[in-house]
């Protein structure tokens, strides 16, 4: 009688408002729309620096250009103190990293919170605090603000409220849907990161002539918008909602009356997975190590594609900071094709690191030609962005969604559930440390040379690809034919014990 009235009384209020819903596939409808949402929503807020970037600290551009304003040497005291000055590049570096930094640590704590804590709960005041710190980052505008430290504490506070998100909602998606297509329909549903960024860099472009405060006001109020709607209706998982399920999709609403009444203590109850224990899943530290230097390679371009594009000349000519960051979105198109193509290919081939490893591989040459030939003109450098994109945001997409929730669901588990949103944690948090130090460096290395940012680039992809071998290898054993059953069994066992 206890646990029913604790199940009925974390169903969400909108949900048991209108009576409740039977069917699991509204259910999975209902989480997957909700969670791609939301996420977007929090790569929208992460994605408005990029765009203001420019804006803050605009440099010198040469020449003329049809497709925007030009910042000449009598324009150099435009922007905002203290990005206009000449380390202002370094100061919004610091920024990023310091974001990114405290958005991984916090993502440890996140997870561990997310496997004790209602995840509805705890997403919806992720999302209320991402809001409000973003629209205080935006408030400087008006507020006549020109203190570093102010938007270095604003961001940093954001970035907390920003770590509750990932394991959240990739725990919750993860609670519904089994492992057979799980690439697939998480490589289609991972898009929200790539078009939160999209709506991101759209609407701040859009807003900067307005002022860019406004480019943090109004998608803060659009993701307290949908804050509400998700702590009003996500449905946490099956077991919140009194539901059966099973890899196969087969389910029916649990009928409490013919199951045995249980004597007080006799109801067995997973616990949530430590940190340590955690990490010692086998296949966990490879892919965390591995989303380090695939991260540090996305979140460069996350946070200077717009930038770079507006100081690099492209067919002789400087495009404006609006310019940019719209055209700066077709990375992230190219990035939506590219997470669908790694879970699919993934699921086909049941080889979730020979995918992300080959694409980390890819992303090398793709890198080499955007830099070489991408200033050629638009048109190249249109083509040139979407094959990085999608090669770059195909591995990245797979490891932190259906590659975390096999980890987080394991068999060494032994059908603990409770592990999801640690597992994820880890390996994105492990991976945002990665994405906190690419644009850090960035910051500085491109006052220098953006010749040698994308060297870094390209020297992290080969990093990322080399340490999934040794899984890559164990893939590889149990796909070759053998002259023997027994040596068949053997790679399988092992592949299955490594990954």
């Amino acid at each position: 009688m206890a646990h029913s009235h604790e199940m009925t009384s974390r169903k969400p209020p909108g949900i048991r408002l209108f009576g409740g819903v039977k069917a699991l596939r509204t259910y999975q409808t209902i989480v997957l729309v909700l969670t791609f949402v939301a996420y977007t929503c929090f790569h929208m807020t992460r994605k408005i620096t990029s765009i203001v970037k420019s804006a803050l600290d605009p440099k010198t551009k040469l020449g003329s250009s049809p497709w925007g304003r030009l910042h000449t040497k009598n324009t150099l005291n435009i922007g905002w103190l203290p990005f206009n000055t000449t380390d202002g590049s370094a100061l919004l570096g610091e920024i990023d990293v310091a974001f990114l930094a405290v958005y991984s640590c916090g993502m440890f704590f996140a997870g561990h919170l997310g496997d004790r804590l209602d995840l509805r709960i705890f997403l919806a005041v992720g999302m209320f605090g991402t809001a409000v710190f973003t629209a205080l980052f935006g408030a400087g505008y008006w507020l006549n603000i020109h203190s570093f430290y102010y938007f270095l504490v604003i961001q940093m506070i954001a970035g907390l409220f920003q770590a509750t998100g990932w394991p959240s909602v990739v725990a919750v998606v993860g609670n519904w849907f089994g492992k057979s297509k799980r690439g697939l329909i998480m490589g289609i549903w991972n898009a929200h990161t790539s078009v939160g960024n999209i709506a991101g860099s759209l609407l701040a472009a859009f807003l900067l002539k307005f002022g860019w405060g406004w480019s943090f006001a109004i998608p803060s109020l659009i993701m307290v918008s949908i804050g509400l709607v998700v702590f009003i209706f996500l449905p946490v998982s099956p077991e919140v909602m009194e539901i059966d399920i099973d890899d196969g999709g087969i389910n029916s609403v649990k009928d409490t009356t013919k199951e045995p009444l249980l004597e007080p203590g006799q109801e067995v109850k997973h616990k949530a997975v430590g940190f340590l224990e955690a990490w010692k899943i086998p296949g966990v530290a490879p892919f965390a190590m591995c989303l380090f230097f695939s991260k540090l390679v996305a979140y460069t371009f996350l946070y200077w594609l717009p930038f770079y594009i507006s100081h690099t000349p492209i067919g002789s000519e400087y495009l404006s900071d609006a310019m940019a960051g719209s055209l700066s979105t077709i990375f992230d198109v190219g990035g939506v094709l590219g997470g669908v193509l790694a879970g699919h290919i993934s699921d086909r081939l049941n080889a979730r690191a020979i995918t992300a490893a080959s694409f980390m591989y890819c992303v090398i040459p793709a890198l080499f030609l955007y830099r070489t030939y991408g200033s050629m003109s638009i048109m190249w450098n249109v083509c040139l962005m979407f094959i990085t994109g999608m090669f770059v945001n195909g591995p990245y997409a797979l490891i932190t969604t259906a590659v975390s929730a096999d980890l987080g669901t394991h068999s060494s588990l032994n059908g603990n559930s409770r592990a999801l949103a640690t597992v994820t944690a880890i390996i994105d948090g492990t991976g945002s440390v990665g994405a906190a130090i690419g644009p850090l460096l960035t910051g500085y290395i491109s006052s220098e040379s953006w010749g040698a940012v994308f060297t870094m680039l390209m020297a992290a992809a080969l990093l990322a690809g080399l340490l999934l071998t040794q899984l890559v290898c164990s893939e590889l054993r149990g796909k070759v034919p053998s002259t023997g059953s027994k040596d068949v069994s053997d790679a399988q066992a092992t592949y299955s014990d490594e990954v």
